[in-house]
């Protein structure tokens, strides 16, 4: 049996991977996606790193629950007051949903 290892195989000379600098302060990893003729920016934000927090997804108008991991997508030219956060299935999804929220008549509004 071969003795258990704690550091990563894979570092650089200043002792930092290239999956730590892609990774955020979230746990998740970033990426530049173009949508509606413009540039977001994309975090995939470990569920770990949400807990004790809950958000409501625009693709869907839901709750996000605690420690659900998730998506979090803002203009690249925007500041942070336009972070949405989304479940990962309604970002994959937001070209093929409408443009409105469908509600049922007894639905809360927010």
């Amino acid at each position: 049996m071969s003795p258990r290892r704690n550091r990563p195989k894979a570092a650089d000379a200043s002792g930092s991977s290239a999956d730590e600098e892609r990774s955020g302060r979230y746990g998740g990893w970033q990426s530049a996606e173009s949508w509606q003729g413009e540039e977001w920016s994309v975090r995939h934000v470990a569920g770990a790193s949400a807990e004790g927090k809950t958000y409501r997804c625009p693709g869907c108008d839901q709750m996000i629950p605690s420690g659900v991991p998730h998506v979090v997508a803002w203009p690249e030219h925007s500041g942070v007051d336009e972070r949405r956060h989304w479940h990962k299935a309604c970002w994959n999804a937001k070209d093929r949903r409408t443009s409105r929220v469908q509600r049922s008549r007894n639905a809360p509004r927010f």
